[in-house]
């Protein structure tokens, strides 16, 4: 066909010749495309699109089949395959270009919804930042475990676990900008037989919180009891419940059902639901609190106690104790007086066995949790 007749065809696909398989797409609103139709290798009848006739014109289109015909015929190239490989590299040589600065953000982005609020993406940021700070101008492909290294010895041995969590997070962002770049390859900020080799290892010796010794709970709740104050309430309440001071000041009505305390994944170390049940004394205690706003121990402008409000009780009452440091009580409790290991546990939202055995047990243990909250209760309120 001529050009004056290519440009009279209306709806529908036709060949328009000069090289076999050149086909002319017209649509109802006149967009007119080129094709090339071929039989690949394998027998299958195929089309490759080869772009728009109002950018491409008839002789151009024809020079462009010509060229895949004989790439298919002379070199057994596919064309569909060369041009889905072109794009692939196309994309892989943007993306070897991105910085770790860069990497970053599209990393934080892929996990937001995994994150309960924007302060874990913001401490990302800032110890990225801070302490990785000489990978940031590098591109992601380029870094290698010296560099890694390099970055982390400063902090390494004097904010050691510091450094440690940043080692973490360059290697999860590290994983996911190589993953969406197809690129295969050891990640250079993984810690066994890699920077185990380049960074000495580092023994810390373990500080635990400091705890009251279970057998003088019972003093010490009776002097609470008479303590005034929201805090007071809530330590109180922490006790009694062998709960950790963030769940206990994060507290809602709305996780009170009846004589359980339901608090969400969201806001567990742990990341699941944990049910409490709650003793007698501490259902009670909650009956007599204000109901102020949607939280059961409100501090000052509607928002949540402080750590230091609970910290600040105990330093009135002259104990050395931590508010973390009960839940160790607690636990010692449970083993110097025989009670179920397991109940114990779990009743600490510990998680019990490896993960097969986790994954098999999904009972929470509630009834049998609430007699040793009972128990619990009765001791340290002197009622037993």
């Amino acid at each position: 066909m001529s050009v004056a007749e290519v440009n009279r065809l209306g709806e529908g696909n036709h060949r328009v010749g000069g090289v076999a398989g050149l086909t002319l797409q017209v649509n109802k609103g006149q967009g007119r495309c080129w094709s090339m139709r071929y039989t690949d290798q394998a027998g299958k009848r195929r089309e490759v699109g080869i772009g728009s006739a109002h950018d491409i014109p008839l002789a151009l289109a024809r020079d462009k089949a010509l060229q895949l015909r004989q790439q298919l015929k002379l070199d057994g190239v596919d064309p569909i395959k060369a041009k889905e490989d072109a794009r692939l590299k196309a994309i892989e040589d943007a993306q070897r270009g991105v910085t770790f600065a860069q990497a970053i953000p599209a990393f934080l982005k892929s996990h937001a919804a995994k994150w309960s609020n924007e302060k874990h993406a913001d401490q990302w940021s800032t110890t990225l930042d801070r302490y990785a700070g000489l990978l940031l101008p590098m591109a992601v492909a380029d870094i290698a475990p010296s560099h890694v290294a390099e970055a982390l010895t400063p902090a390494w041995s004097t904010k050691h676990e510091t450094a440690s969590r940043v080692r973490q997070r360059i290697e999860a962002v590290i994983a996911h900008a190589d993953t969406h770049a197809k690129r295969l390859r050891p990640n250079p900020a993984r810690w066994k037989h890699n920077l185990d080799n380049l960074l000495p290892t580092i023994t810390r010796e373990v500080a635990h919180h400091a705890s009251m010794p279970w057998q003088a709970l019972p003093a010490f709740m009776a002097k609470l009891k008479k303590m005034q104050g929201m805090g007071a309430r809530a330590l109180e309440f922490a006790v009694l419940c062998a709960a950790r001071s963030g769940e206990v000041r994060g507290a809602t009505w709305a996780e009170i059902e009846g004589d359980v305390w339901v608090i969400p994944a969201a806001r567990m170390k742990g990341g699941k639901e944990h049910r409490v049940p709650l003793p007698a004394t501490a259902v009670a205690l909650l009956a007599d609190l204000p109901r102020i706003n949607d939280l059961v121990f409100p501090g000052t402008n509607d928002k949540p106690l402080s750590d230091m409000t609970l910290s600040a009780v105990l330093k009135r009452m002259k104990v050395e104790a931590t508010v973390h440091g009960f839940r160790a009580s607690f636990k010692s409790w449970g083993g110097d007086n025989a009670k179920d290991r397991e109940l114990v546990e779990v009743s600490l939202a510990h998680a019990i066995g490896n993960q097969v055995e986790q994954a098999y047990n999904r009972t929470n243990l509630l009834e049998r949790r609430r007699a040793l909250m009972a128990e619990w209760s009765a001791f340290v309120t002197g009622d037993c």
